[in-house]
């Protein structure tokens, strides 16, 4: 009773939090944090900082070992803060993909993309090594992390889909519910295309539910990701993730595809745009 009482609670900081900081920084006319999305809408990015600060304030609230909570408060907002990085210095780069960030760093340039590589996964290896007793398992842990974070980002790419796969993937892993709640609580700005996650709040969002992924539990964490138990389950998913980051483009494409669908559904749902 009292670790479920205590899940409710890390759930209303989560979602406190985020919805607090969606409001106030909405108040803003900043042009940086604007875009355009697919329809020619004009978008707010706040959602991104909303949803990262409200995970991490729901992992800091969360049940379970303090190791895990400051991994995860380690590293949401360095993911989140590479992200914004990227949505404001490099939204006009035209590259995609690590190899093309990669060969810019070789000519001496640092990209947004570089910055994301490296510095997301700099600190999901901290966080690993924080969460982790030996150095394998938290480098892998880290990968997993880092490999979650990007993940996020590359379904970011229509209204909606992000955040559901956030929701669905984080479904019934421990230390996961301040997250998803955040997550749910900017949903309706997201499906009515009035706010995007951006790279902040994609990376942001991917690091919490990496976190979760990486603890280690004895029972089925997710609905796709069966028992992670162990080093084994820990390299499986890390090499599923790397090789996800290899494919990009074909689940960039599928998820543009759900996009489409949640779109659909949210307006038979009657959640208003703009």
């Amino acid at each position: 009773m009292g670790e479920n009482v205590n899940r409710a609670v890390a759930g209303l900081v989560g979602a406190g939090v985020a919805a607090g900081v969606y409001a106030v920084l909405s108040r803003r006319t900043d042009a940086s944090w604007r875009r355009t999305d697919h329809a020619g809408r004009t978008v707010t990015l706040y959602e991104g900082p909303a949803a990262a600060i409200g995970a991490a304030a729901g992992i800091a609230a969360a049940p379970g070992p303090a190791r895990v909570r400051a991994a995860g408060v380690l590293v949401v907002p360095a993911a989140a803060g590479c992200g914004a990085y990227d949505d404001l210095v490099g939204a006009d780069d035209p590259r995609r993909g690590f190899r093309a960030h990669l060969g810019a760093l070789r000519g001496g340039e640092v990209t947004g993309g570089a910055v994301k590589l490296f510095g997301i996964g700099a600190a999901g290896v901290l966080a690993g090594l924080l969460i982790e007793e030996r150095v394998v398992d938290g480098v892998l842990t880290g990968v997993v992390i880092a490999g979650t974070a990007h993940l996020v980002n590359l379904v970011d790419v229509g209204p909606g889909v992000a955040v559901g796969s956030v929701l669905l993937g984080a479904s019934g892993l421990p230390g996961a519910v301040g997250p998803m709640a955040a997550a749910a609580v900017l949903a309706p700005a997201d499906l009515g295309e009035r706010a995007m996650l951006g790279d902040t709040g994609a990376h942001g969002l991917g690091a919490a539910l990496g976190v979760a992924l990486a603890r280690r539990c004895g029972r089925p964490c997710g609905r796709f990701v069966g028992s992670f138990v162990g080093r084994t389950g820990r390299v499986a998913l890390a090499a599923g993730l790397v090789a996800s980051a290899s494919n990009g483009e074909r689940i960039s494409s599928v998820a543009r595809r759900a996009s489409g669908v949640l779109r659909r559904a949210a307006g038979v749902a009657g959640v208003p745009g703009r």
